[in-house]
């Protein structure tokens, strides 16, 4: 049992629960800006907005170093990023930061053109800031709320649109959680979303949208309906990149039950055996 579960590596590396964007401003410089910065998990699906200009810029991540242990809630670790911004497919300069639980330390803008470098702080949120949090993943701008708004749309780079609604919030003072990761091990990155069960809140249920790069768009991932399967839908999911299955965990009566699922064609998950875990 340890052996397979070392296996299972877990795809909910949250960078954050709470909504975005951090909002920052410059300090010391002659010309003072504002920005809002976005990323997900693991620092992927990032990007900047400038307050006053319409646009956005993408972001490359560059590196991620993480000090202490992140897995550990009671003691917070530091992770800190860098990423390469692009501009028409060049790099145009680099931003760099340190988070902490939900604290941004040591925020910095270099451009390149005059190698200036620029130190951004944290900025009161104006209103209209925070309720929705945005990712940038294949070019596709991919936005959803943190609260019960159900809304998820994507905006596809050429011009076309799609909305879908979540699965709504059961449970009190909820938090919608994403994800970025490539659930079907296919080398493109994903995306899902998460809220609490309606039971009693021990674990929580995802919606999963698959990214195709034939069509260059996002479909949702069909849950599994297996009556061998112990567990209903996506529950817990995690993944265990080695042998490329996607596992789910739920709990029924005393006794917690892992499902593991293989991809075959056309991204259809078959059950494969059921673990029971302690």
């Amino acid at each position: 049992m340890k052996k397979l579960l070392s296996l299972i590596i877990l795809a909910m590396l949250f960078s954050r629960v709470t909504a975005q964007p951090f909002s920052l401003k410059s300090t010391g410089s002659t010309k003072a800006f504002r920005l809002n910065i976005y990323y997900g998990t693991e620092g992927k699906g990032a990007f900047v907005q400038y307050r006053g200009q319409p646009g956005i810029i993408a972001l490359k991540l560059k590196s991620r170093v993480v000090q202490g242990n992140a897995k550990d809630k009671a003691v917070p670790a530091k992770i800190t990023y860098v990423w390469d911004e692009l501009v028409g497919g060049k790099v145009t300069g680099s931003y760099g930061l340190t988070q902490e639980a939900e604290k941004l330390s040591k925020v910095w803008y270099v451009r390149n053109k005059d190698a200036q470098r620029f130190q951004l702080e944290n900025a009161p949120e104006q209103e209209g800031d925070a309720a929705r949090d945005k990712y940038l993943l294949h070019g596709v701008l991919i936005s959803f709320y943190h609260s019960p708004d159900e809304l998820l749309s994507f905006s596809y780079p050429d011009g076309s649109a799609q909305s879908r609604q979540l699965p709504a919030f059961e449970r009190p003072d909820p938090v919608r959680q994403g994800v970025i990761a490539d659930y079907n091990f296919d080398g493109y990155d994903d995306v899902a979303f998460s809220i609490p069960d309606a039971g009693m809140g021990v674990y929580r249920t995802f919606s999963i949208y698959l990214y195709n790069p034939k069509s260059k768009h996002f479909q949702q991932l069909a849950e599994p309906n297996d009556s061998k399967a112990n567990c209903s839908g996506f529950c817990d999911v995690t993944l265990d990149r080695k042998n490329k299955l996607l596992m789910t965990s739920c709990r029924g009566a005393a006794t917690w039950w892992k499902d593991a699922y293989r991809f075959t064609g056309g991204n259809k998950l078959v059950w494969l055996r059921s673990i029971k875990s302690q």
